[in-house]
C-alpha cells in the first residue's frame, strides 16, 4: 500500500467518496461521533457523507433528537448517534473531566455548585422544556449561582458529562437543551470492556486505515484503553506497515481507478483531518502553516485527491454564495474544473441558486 492508497481508503471508509447513507442518523452512527463545535460546519460534513441531502435534511435530524450534539470527548461538541449519546458519555466523561479539572478550578466550581446547578436545571427543564442558554442562566442565578460566560460553558458541559442534558431543537437560530432522559429513550448501558470495544470498533472502520495513536488522539482515552479496545477488533481488521507505522482498517476491494481528480471542500475541524494526530499523509510538512498558521489544519481545506492544496471562504447571500479559494499553489485547468464542482454541490447543499468563485 502507498500512501496514496491510504487516502484513497480514507476518502472512501470516511464515506466521502462513494458515499452510501441517506440518512445523517444512519452516518453518524457509522462514524462513531463527528466534531461539531461548529455547527454549520458539521452539518457540512455530514451532508458531504451522504447521498443528496440537503441543510434541512440535517437540520431535521437535529430537531428530531435522532442526532445529538454533546460532549463527548477531548473535550469538544460532537454529533453522536442517540442510541450511543449514553454509553459513549459514560466511556469518555471521566477524561473529559479530568482535562476540564483545571478550568473548573480557575473559576471556582465544585461539586456543591454543580449539585446545586443540578438541582436547579432538572427544576427548570423538567416536562420536556427545551430552554435557551439565557433562560437556564437565569434560573442558575436564581438558584444562586453566578453565570459569566465561562463559567456557565463549563457547569453546562459537567450537566451533559453527568447525563442530565443534552442538545434540544433550535429555536430560530438559538440552540436549546434539553433534560437528556426526556429527549432521548433509554437504551442499553454498555460494560467498560464492551464500550472500549465498540468505540474502538466505530473508528477504525470508519476513519481508517489509522495508528493507535491516531484513535488515542481522536478518542481521547488513556493509552491503555485504546490499546485495549483496538485489541478486542483486531481480529475484524487489516494492518499494514507503512513509514514505519502500523495502520488498521476494514480490508476494500480494488481501488478505483479513476482519471478525474476528487475535490471536496472540507469544513474546519473536518473528520478528514482532525481525527488524526498524523496528519502528514494528508498535506505537505511545507504547507501546514499556509492552511492554519496554529499548525493545525482546522480552517476550510480544499481537498483534491485525498490532499490539501488550499484553504477556503465563503460569504452566503439571500440567492448565492461567494467562495474565496486561497490554493498553495496556481490550479491546474483539471482541478479548477473538480473544485468548481466541489462549490457547485455545496451552494446546492445551501439551498442556493448561484455561486461565484474567486482564486
Amino acid at each position: 500500500m502507498t500512501v496514496s492508497d491510504l487516502r484513497e481508503l480514507r476518502l472512501l471508509n470516511q464515506h466521502l467518496a462513494s458515499p452510501v447513507f441517506t440518512q445523517p442518523a444512519d452516518l453518524v452512527y457509522y462514524m462513531g461521533a463527528i466534531q461539531s463545535q461548529d455547527y454549520a460546519g458539521a452539518k457540512w460534513a455530514i451532508a458531504q457523507r451522504l447521498k443528496g441531502a440537503s441543510e434541512k435534511t440535517i437540520e431535521d435530524a437535529f430537531t428530531n433528537g435522532n442526532i445529538i450534539r454533546t460532549h463527548v470527548m477531548r473535550p469538544t461538541w460532537h454529533f453522536v448517534h442517540s442510541k450511543d449519546v449514553r454509553w459513549m458519555i459514560q466511556l469518555t466523561a471521566p477524561r473529559v473531566m479530568k482535562i476540564a479539572g483545571t478550568q473548573h478550578r480557575q473559576h471556582q466550581l465544585d461539586h456543591i455548585i454543580f449539585s446545586k446547578s443540578e438541582k436547579a436545571i432538572l427544576k427548570a427543564m423538567e416536562g420536556g422544556k427545551q430552554l435557551m442558554r439565557d433562560e437556564i442562566a437565569e434560573a442558575l442565578q436564581r438558584a444562586g449561582v453566578a453565570t459569566n460566560e465561562q463559567r456557565f460553558i463549563h457547569i453546562m458541559m459537567q450537566m451533559e458529562l453527568v447525563g442530565l442534558v443534552c442538545s434540544g431543537g433550535r429555536q430560530g437560530k438559538q440552540f436549546t437543551y434539553a433534560l437528556l432522559d426526556e429527549r432521548v429513550p433509554a437504551t442499553k448501558l454498555f460494560d467498560k470492556q464492551e464500550a472500549i470495544a465498540a468505540l474502538a470498533e466505530r473508528y477504525f472502520i470508519s476513519h481508517g486505515p489509522a495508528t493507535l495513536q491516531d484513535y488515542v488522539w481522536w478518542s481521547g482515552l488513556t493509552v491503555i484503553d485504546a490499546k485495549a479496545g483496538l485489541e478486542a477488533v483486531k481480529h475484524k481488521l487489516t494492518s499494514i506497515e507503512l513509514n514505519r507505522n502500523t495502520y488498521w482498517f476494514v480490508e476494500q476491494g480494488n481501488l478505483p481507478k479513476s482519471k478525474s481528480p476528487g475535490a471536496f471542500l472540507l469544513p474546519n475541524y473536518d473528520e478528514y483531518i482532525v481525527s488524526y494526530k498524523d496528519r502528514s499523509a494528508t498535506i505537505a510538512a511545507s504547507d501546514v502553516n499556509k492552511a492554519d498558521p496554529r499548525g493545525t489544519i482546522f480552517n476550510n481545506t480544499i481537498i483534491v485527491n485525498g490532499k490539501v492544496i488550499g484553504i477556503w471562504k465563503r460569504a452566503i447571500g439571500k440567492s448565492k454564495v461567494d467562495i474565496e479559494l486561497i490554493p498553495f499553489q496556481p490550479l491546474s485547468k483539471v482541478n479548477q474544473t473538480a473544485v468548481e464542482a466541489a462549490a457547485k454541490r455545496y451552494t446546492k447543499f445551501l439551498g442556493l441558486n448561484d455561486f461565484t468563485i474567486n482564486i
